[in-house]
């Protein structure tokens, strides 16, 4: 018989704890917490598919449990053939069945952190190990910087009253988990936290208990493949939907707390309700870079469909603010305007009779509301009609068409009540209402638009060989800028209805049309990406002014490419030089730079540092012209994107480069993990606004010239090496193309876009998120460690005091240190054993030894970056992070082992494996076993590969934590 959970999970426990001993606390709950979920989970599997099936799932994670390292081929071997062993109606259920454990351990630490958290604050200890818990806390961060650091507290409100944090939610597809899946994980996680707290009643114990089985089995029969691509239109109301269930209300809460800790140091101010102080915007919708589906058509709907919805938003709170305010005494002022709209109101009848029945004349701050109210309704009435048919009969002037019509009346409450002596009042609920507004506006969030710099190029090769002045694409980019110029500084049309135009062209032009026909404060940044030159911003200046964008948006270069980023300041410096460019930005420039195709383009060391250094010398550049400068990261959630903790990532930048001003994008899963529920909503929102206040305030270290001549040298030889694999290995392409599941990726349907930028190419055409998720799925993550090695091994070699440095670099340096503890941790994950196995199933035979030298990079690689971190194990300083990861190992093993397999018999047609009969008494059952089989039946594969592809990508993405 098979070991119970409980069981399984103290070998692993009772190792976690030989390895670290001393620093494994005893209040740690995850063991307890995660065995508690599976056990519940394997009982509801053995009733709905037999004991039969539940005891093969318990011996597959066992034999998985044994597997140590590549040595253990042997029982990768015998785990292979028991899986290929099952009918196609098994194998997909066996192969959901790990994939939902993986989902419920991470549930299981959520809580497990949570718990964490709560027993820390309770002891007062805030030891060395508690620093990721109080690191993002805004109140701590403020005493900090007035304790420790002697800034003032009018310093620090200061500073706070200046800064802005602008989180760009993306429509980037690294959300592999379905949204209804999403929220009965939410709901489980909610069961768990209050069936291990303190003090319930047997009553209450097994009532959760039934909820829990019931949220559990709901999410295991919920099919967790999406059927259908997204459109860009549900991208965004998946996005939007976190707004509704956290961020609306998060904002005000959180917003509270920090005038808390302002008091708490001694400030007896709120923070202004208009401060900026977290805003937040989208790509969803507007990032047409590469995708064809975000038409014109396709931004037009979403402006108006968010517009909808913050207008909806509004009005279902107003009704709870005229009930609170139902005070008599008001300032003259405000009675004046009561009274104005009360005879107003008289010119209808009908509707003053009905007004009067809700509101007596004696309450005029229900006057001034109701007006909102209306107006309010107008609002989203005339954009839902719109998005309906096209048009709608609401007047304009019935609506709030700016944000500035909406705060007017809610200011005059405000400032009636608090010369009525009613400031207590006025800081309630009105007091939220305002900070939303002023946070959200009328449109939500702010769209950005990105488009690629050769899609403005070949608009502008249009014009100018329509116009008989030569080819644009062909001018030198002197030529470019000048003729740019002296179009911008003149008033003359370019061109007319009568321009020849493709569909690309088109397209371009009317997506201005759209920015020019809808309220403009719709939009955010105009972004350019695969930016190289001046005049890339230049031309969308041009074009904005030509399809007559009343307000034109802010254009914002996006820099990615290692070349692009060395180039990019000079770019800045040239249009920082132009006058007429410094008068139409007012002194105010955005950049932004790219982490993934950096990346991708150089290797992880080489990006990071080139990243480093573009920063430092934008800000000089900016410094030198006078501009404001903010930076716009765009990082993924995986390390090989830029991911990584939030707080270390932010004090790990350049002094000077945030300076109370950042943008960040938040992608795929990193949203749900960000603003998932209200706890982890409010910790974002803590943890981006005092990190940016602390980098502010109390700049990182700068390197030191030594420090900086070795990096500059190590990070040459790092690209040379990534460089000579990725690019110039004339075997690489097809071995990775063999050894990953990249060519199956797009079958998961996690996002709107395709792959690829363009349909035909190689590795350079191919998108960063399904580069990395395909290294991330075999646990290999080569984009991420390829090139440490041999840099480390040349600086070593060619001085052995340089080692000294490099552990000064590590102690001494954020940037540096975040840099190697993310490649640690990436270490931590990944398996070569693992890799060798998809070597061996799916590679041929003349591209094994390559795989094999791949592998002993790895590695070396490895070896060398213990030794510069002067480390013995991997994570020997997180003990907790090592437990989490140990925890999944089995599980993610399995579902590495099932995909190897899998992939080799749809590859492999010739692959022959004894199939058994059904094991789940649901598949005997022949109309079941169709019911299981035939979910897919477009599928050229056999019956049940491809879900059972599909269930192993989404297991592994949600056991390591990142998809791409």
């Amino acid at each position: 018989m098979a070991k119970s959970s409980v069981e399984r999970h103290q070998s692993i426990d009772a190792q976690l704890r030989l390895l670290a001993p001393a620093k494994v606390s005893e209040d740690d709950k995850l063991i307890e917490y995660d065995a508690l979920l599976v056990d519940r989970f394997l009982d509801i599997l053995q009733d709905l598919h037999g004991e039969a099936l539940r005891e093969f799932v318990q011996e597959c994670y066992e034999l998985s449990a044994t597997y140590e390292s590549a040595s253990d081929f042997a029982k990768l071997d015998e785990l292979g053939k028991m899986l290929t062993s099952l009918s196609p109606g098994d194998s997909i259920v066996v192969a959901g069945s790990f994939s939902h454990m993986l989902n419920l351990a991470n549930l299981a630490e959520e809580v497990q952190i949570a718990f964490r958290r709560r027993n820390k604050q309770k002891k007062g200890d805030l030891g060395d190990e508690a620093l990721a818990i109080t690191e993002s806390d805004i109140e701590e961060t403020l005493k900090r910087l007035v304790q420790d650091y002697n800034k003032s507290p009018e310093e620090v409100f200061d500073a706070l009253k200046n800064q802005t944090v602008d989180l760009v939610f993306t429509a980037h597809p690294t959300q592999s988990v379905r949204r209804s899946v999403l929220q009965k994980h939410a709901r489980i996680r909610n069961c768990l936290t209050q069936l291990c707290a303190k003090d319930i009643t047997a009553d209450e114990k097994y009532e959760l208990d039934e909820a829990l089985q019931r949220e559990i089995q709901a999410a295991f029969r919920t099919d967790e493949i999406r059927r259908i691509q997204p459109a860009p239109q549900d991208e965004m109301r998946a996005g939007m939907s976190y707004f509704h269930e956290t961020i609306w209300k998060g904002v005000p809460k959180f917003l509270r707390r920090v005038d808390t800790a302002l008091k708490n140091i001694g400030i007896n101010e709120r923070l202004p309700y208009n401060v900026p102080l977290i805003q937040f915007s989208s790509w969803m919708g507007g990032d047409r870079d590469g995708n064809p589906r975000v038409t014109p058509e396709v931004t037009r709907d979403v402006c108006l469909l968010a517009r909808m919805m913050a207008a909806n938003l509004y009005y279902s709170q107003i009704e709870d603010l005229m009930f609170e305010l139902s005070m008599w005494r008001c300032s003259d002022e405000l009675h004046v305007r009561a009274d104005e709209l009360l005879r107003s109101s008289r010119k209808d009848a009908k509707h003053y009779i009905e007004f009067w029945k809700q509101v007596p004349a004696n309450e005029p701050y229900r006057v001034i509301l109701d007006d909102v109210r209306s107006k309010l309704y107008n609002t989203r009435e005339r954009s839902r009609n719109i998005l309906s048919n096209g048009s709608s009969d609401i007047p304009l002037e019935a609506t709030f068409t700016n944000v500035e019509q909406f705060l007017e009346p809610l200011e005059l409450c405000y400032r009636s009540l608090c010369s009525c002596g009613d400031r207590v009042i006025a800081d309630g609920s009105l007091l939220d209402f305002m900070r939303q507004v002023s946070t959200f506006g009328l449109s939500l969030v702010k769209l950005d638009i990105r488009q690629e710099s050769d899609r403005h190029t070949d608009v502008l090769d249009a014009i100018t060989t329509h116009l008989g002045i030569g080819s644009y694409r062909d001018w030198s980019e002197e030529k470019r800028q000048e003729w740019l110029l002296s179009e911008l500084r003149g008033k003359r049309p370019l061109f007319g209805p009568d321009l020849p135009k493709t569909e690309e062209i088109a397209d371009v032009l009317d997506t201005f049309h759209v920015i020019a026909e809808l309220p403009a404060d719709n939009f955010g940044a105009y972004i350019i990406s695969m930016a190289t030159a001046t005049s890339d911003v230049l031309a969308v200046e041009l074009l904005q002014r030509e399809c007559n964008v009343k307000q034109p948006l802010r254009v914002v270069p996006l820099f990615e490419k290692l070349a692009d980023l060395e180039a990019g300041p000079a770019a800045m410096a040239r249009l920082f030089s132009i006058d007429w460019y410094l008068n139409r930005i007012n002194r105010k420039q955005e950049v932004m730079i790219g982490y993934s195709d950096s990346g991708k383009d150089a290797g992880r060391l080489s990006a990071a540092w080139q990243l480093y250094k573009a920063q430092e010398e934008l800000v000089q550049v900016a410094k030198q012209y006078g501009v404001k400068l903010t930076m716009f990261h765009g990082k993924g959630g995986t390390v090989g994107r830029g991911g990584g903790p939030t707080h270390l990532a932010i004090l790990s930048q350049p002094p000077e480069t945030i300076n109370g001003s950042l943008r960040v994008t938040v992608q795929g899963e990193v949203i749900e993990q960000s603003f998932g529920e209200e706890r982890l909503c409010f910790k974002t929102l803590q943890r981006y606004t005092a990190a940016t206040l602390e980098h502010g305030m109390r700049p990182p270290t700068s390197p030191k010239p030594e420090w900086r001549a070795i990096l500059d040298e190590i990070a040459v030889v790092a690209t040379e090496e990534y460089r000579s694999v990725v690019f110039k290995e004339p075997r690489f392409v097809e071995y990775f193309r063999l050894a990953t599941p990249e060519l199956e990726y797009g079958r998961m349907n996690i996002g709107s876009r395709p792959s690829k930028r363009k349909p035909s190419g190689g590795i350079e055409s191919l998108r960063a998120i399904p580069w990395i998720f395909a290294w991330t799925q075999t646990r290999f993550h080569l984009p991420v460690w390829l090139g440490f090695g041999a840099a480390f091994k040349h600086i070593l070699r060619k001085d052995r005091r340089n080692l000294r440095i490099l552990k000064e670099m590590y102690n001494e340096w954020p940037f540096f240190r975040v840099t190697l503890d993310l490649l640690e941790m990436v270490f931590a994950k990944g398996d070569p054993g693992i890799a060798a196995l998809y070597d061996k199933l799916l590679v041929s035979d003349e591209l094994k030894p390559f795989g094999e030298q791949l592998r002993a990079n790895y590695e070396e690689t490895k070896q060398l970056l213990l030794k510069v971190a002067g480390h013995t194990d991997l994570l020997e300083g997180d003990p907790y992070l090592k437990q989490r990861i140990r925890l999944r190992e089995a599980y993610i093993t399995t579902l590495n082992v099932c995909q190897a397999y899998t992939l080799k018999r749809i590859r492999d047609p010739n692959f022959k494996v004894d199939v058994r009969p059904p094991l789940s008494k649901e598949i005997l059952d022949s109309n079941k076993q169709a019911e299981l089989v035939k979910l897919n039946p477009a599928s050229e594969y056999a019956p049940g590969l491809e879900d059972t592809l599909i269930l192993t990508m989404k297991g592994i993405a949600a056991g390591l934590r990142n998809t791409g």
